[in-house]
């Protein structure tokens, strides 16, 4: 890969807010070019979430629930928005249990992305639960869903349909995959 000069950042020359919303901001960035010329970002400002990759007797535990960007409903590994100052392993035994009702006795770190770096600094941790006990669901106000674990095929066959669409839970399976075929994380 070719090197980029550090010239090549561009300078933010005023910060417009335009939106402070319960789970996002949003602004507007007015930046110098390489070049000297001036253009505008909108940016997604997110506190970053985790996400949990759980197995029980070999089955993905997924969660389905309403996604109204989307209009549909969706099968997602459970996830959640960092509290702020939140450590992110925190966050996900947090939402794990809250989400699925289940505790988990230990999480490994399978890898942190950014969801879409064009336009938002969301962060998500994506960790790999082990231990797994039953607790106590404990949804959020306003969070309706329900808890189910499928079968590696009907993860595969959901992501065929797009009842799995989101990269953090097709991600979640292909860690699965990997797990399946060599017994690591």
């Amino acid at each position: 890969m070719t090197e980029r000069p550090e010239l090549w950042r561009e300078e933010t020359v005023e910060t417009k807010p335009i939106f402070d919303g319960q789970v996002i901001t949003l602004q507007v960035d007015t930046v110098r070019l390489p070049d000297g010329g001036t253009t505008t970002r909108e940016i997604v400002r997110h506190p970053g979430a985790a996400a949990i990759v759980a197995l029980r007797e070999d089955k993905l535990l997924v969660v389905e629930q309403y996604r109204k960007p989307m209009e549909k409903f969706q099968v997602e590994i459970p996830a959640g928005k960092l509290d702020p100052g939140e450590d992110p392993m925190e966050a996900a035994f947090r939402e794990f249990e809250e989400e699925t009702g289940y505790r988990a006795a230990s999480m490994k770190l399978i890898s942190a992305f950014y969801t879409s770096p064009g336009f938002a600094d969301e962060k998500l941790y994506l960790y790999w639960a082990e231990g797994l006990e039953k607790g106590a669901m404990q949804l959020d106000e306003e969070e309706y869903l329900t808890v189910d674990a499928i079968t590696f095929e009907q993860a595969q066959q959901y992501i065929r349909e797009e009842r799995i669409s989101d990269a953090k839970t097709i991600m979640a399976v292909y860690a699965w995959e990997r797990y399946r075929l060599t017994g690591t994380i």
